[in-house]
């Protein structure tokens, strides 16, 4: 089945490519392209649970996070042509291995494949489905996935449109990906966990900190306290910050945060009743947390 778009409005940027004939604003192409597919167990404990997360990395990316520690694939193509059946076979291999869940990581440029592929594991597969995502996202791709994904596991990276501008390439971040997140709290509905512990179905978001921008963190938190109140989901404060890519071009970016940034964060969070979620260890910001896009499991 041809499911490749011929105007690609996947992403909010819509650049209406012919992916038939050259790839869109993300990078990706006319096919699906992965760059890795194994167990991962670097994600929330209720995500990578005790055997991991099966953790698909998708090439190309809807923005241009000028610190992003999966760069080589987000920005630079890396990854391995292949045909809807062989995602397929990639899910139910990663559920054989013991996988706790589907872990789909920056795959809307995909998700016409992806729900495809669905279909032809047929009811063998019986894992969740986790749309690992930066939380920029369409409405209407959101709505395509609603009968596929059980677990959104999305970020919220910035307030401020000077900071999603200049990081990130989109201005337009916070509206659309708060939109994006209360259309996926509205899908999901409160957590639901298995018997084994990990997520079955819910939404995690996720805030990385940034270093200098401690007050677009406490903005990022506030919205998110007003967004508990009506609708319920899971916070995960990240910590892990590390300067990749081309951060050091950028003010500010340049070192990881501080003890004292994520302790204020922290502190704020609690303070708004944000207390259900996760919080990281400092030693997380390092390097070798990042997987090696090798091709693994592709």
């Amino acid at each position: 089945m041809d499911v490749t778009p011929t105007r690609c409005t996947l992403c909010p940027r819509k650049c209406r490519a012919d992916r038939t004939k050259r790839a869109g604003f993300c990078g990706a192409p006319g096919t699906l392209r992965v760059a890795r597919a194994a167990l991962h167990h670097w994600e929330e404990p209720c995500i990578s649970g005790t055997n991991g997360s099966g953790t698909i990395f998708f090439s190309g990316c809807p923005l241009r996070c000028c610190y992003c520690q999966n760069y080589a694939i987000s920005a630079e193509g890396l990854g391995k042509n292949i045909t809807t059946e062989r995602l397929a076979e990639i899910f139910l291999e990663l559920q054989a291995q013991g996988a706790h869940n589907i872990n789909l990581v920056t795959a809307a440029p995909y998700v016409p494949w992806i729900i495809e592929a669905r279909k032809i594991a047929g009811t063998a597969l019986h894992v969740p489905f986790v749309y690992n995502t930066s939380g920029y996202e369409s409405a209407d791709t959101i709505r395509m996935l609603s009968d596929v994904v059980d677990v959104w596991l999305a970020d919220l990276k910035y307030v401020s449109a000077e900071l999603s501008g200049e990081y990130s390439q989109a201005p337009d971040y916070f509206p659309v990906a708060f939109a994006a997140l209360r259309q996926m709290c509205e899908l999901a509905g409160a957590p639901v966990y298995g018997n084994d512990g990990t997520l079955h179905r819910g939404v995690i978001v996720r805030h990385l900190l940034l270093p200098g921008c401690l007050s677009d963190t406490f903005e990022v938190l506030r919205h998110l306290a007003a967004l508990s109140k009506e609708l319920p989901f899971l916070i995960s404060l990240m910590s892990q910050y590390t300067p990749f890519y081309k951060a050091k071009e950028h003010r500010n970016l340049s070192r990881r945060i501080s003890t004292y940034e994520y302790r204020k964060a922290v502190d704020f969070a609690l303070s708004l009743g944000l207390d259900n979620g996760f919080l990281q260890e400092k030693s997380s910001a390092k390097e070798e947390y990042t997987p090696p896009f090798d091709l693994m499991g592709v």
